[in-house]
């Protein structure tokens, strides 16, 4: 590993600052950050704005203009070294006259994947990596699981009260947790490019599974709505078939398509069991659509689903001071474990205050 400065670590955290910008408009790219320095002074920034547009590097050496020569760059992922929507960025620092380029975290894309480190070490340029590299995987776990897995990290939201329970036995649930909960989700929301749900759900709430939230600026973007429907029951009168975006539904049974197709959705078969679709195989056709990060929100039958077929990464579990009592919804629905080596083991990541009620974040135990 190479030897990283008190000050590398300041530029490389004010380029991850800058990435997180582009959190919300860049799907299915990852979101790149990028400081250019002279001595100890910043003389350009730049982060990946929106994809189909110029990327970190390139931004952040327009701002520099000719103080670009001879400069140290720190970059969050590693340059691209081919021609994409748009030119490579190892050459348009190589032609720039950069001397150094730090990087945080190689590009594990198949197109590049140390082939830009290659290019910039090839034509003189110094190259040392892996400065907060951690903190920049954890901020790309669902690019990084697209390019290493084929499919998006999954990331399951589940709203509770202290006891529990998701939903009264009647199914009202409106609502569980408060305002500033609900904002919390409509952010969870724009940095996923797809949020999915079963048709239960669906039948139960018609959610919209949009972003809604006039302070989060998508650049007109929306997440794909998935919804998990084995023999088409979705209503062609559901809210989210009238929306802007596009709704894609999974089903086993295409003979009621035609109508729904009509009415915008997209229709994909996946393989199942008659009464639900192949988890996996939904994930794997996400990876091919180019989801990074999958948010799903859902009953307890198929976040439960989920759980016991490890197929989650991730859970963000918004957590009401208030007991609902035994006649409830609860959480998850899982096969019949009856041991305690049965159970999913969670390691919390994060847990803070929001609003009133409390907001778990955990991994799966096993899980990277």
């Amino acid at each position: 590993m190479p030897n990283f400065t008190a000050a590398d670590h300041a530029f490389m955290a004010r380029a991850i600052q800058l990435a997180a910008r582009g959190k919300y408009t860049t799907q299915p790219n990852p979101a790149v950050g990028c400081v250019l320095v002279q001595g100890e002074d910043i003389v350009g920034e730049g982060w990946h704005e929106q994809a189909g547009k110029a990327h970190a590097e390139v931004n952040a050496l327009a701002a520099a203009g000719d103080r670009a020569r001879n400069a140290r760059a720190y970059v969050t992922l590693e340059p691209c070294a081919h021609h994409g929507k748009t030119p490579p960025c190892a050459t348009a620092l190589i032609d720039a006259g950069v001397a150094e380029v730090i990087v945080a975290m190689e590009d594990p894309h198949a197109k590049v994947d140390g082939r830009g480190i290659e290019a910039l070490a090839s034509a003189g340029v110094q190259v040392r990596s892996g400065l907060l590299q951690d903190t920049v995987a954890g901020s790309l776990a669902g690019f990084v699981s697209r390019m290493t897995r084929g499919r998006p990290f999954v990331r399951l939201k589940i709203a509770a009260s202290l006891d529990g329970g998701t939903a009264m036995k009647n199914g009202e649930s409106q609502w569980i947790t408060g305002p500033e909960a609900r904002a919390d989700v409509q952010r969870l929301r724009a940095m996923s490019g797809a949020i999915m749900t079963g048709i239960g759900t669906v039948l139960a709430d018609d959610p919209s599974l949009t972003v809604r939230e006039a302070s989060i600026d998508m650049q007109g973007r929306q997440p794909l709505r998935v919804v998990l429907d084995s023999g088409l029951r979705m209503p062609l009168s559901a809210e989210m078939l009238a929306l802007p975006g596009q709704t894609l539904i999974y089903c086993n049974d295409v003979s009621k398509r035609q109508p729904l197709e009509e009415a915008g959705a997209a229709i994909a078969t996946v393989g199942g069991d008659g009464e639900s679709v192949a988890l996996n195989a939904v994930l794997d056709d996400l990876g091919t659509r180019e989801i990074n990060d999958l948010l799903v929100e859902a009953g307890p039958a198929l976040a439960g689903a989920l759980i016991a077929q490890d197929l989650v990464d991730e859970l963000v579990i918004y957590q009401a001071p208030h007991i609902m009592g035994s006649e409830t919804m609860r959480m998850l629905r899982t096969p019949a474990w009856t041991a305690l080596a049965d159970r999913r083991d969670l390691q919390i990541s994060d847990l803070r205050r929001v609003g009133d009620d409390m907001r778990i974040t955990a991994r799966l135990r096993g899980r990277s």
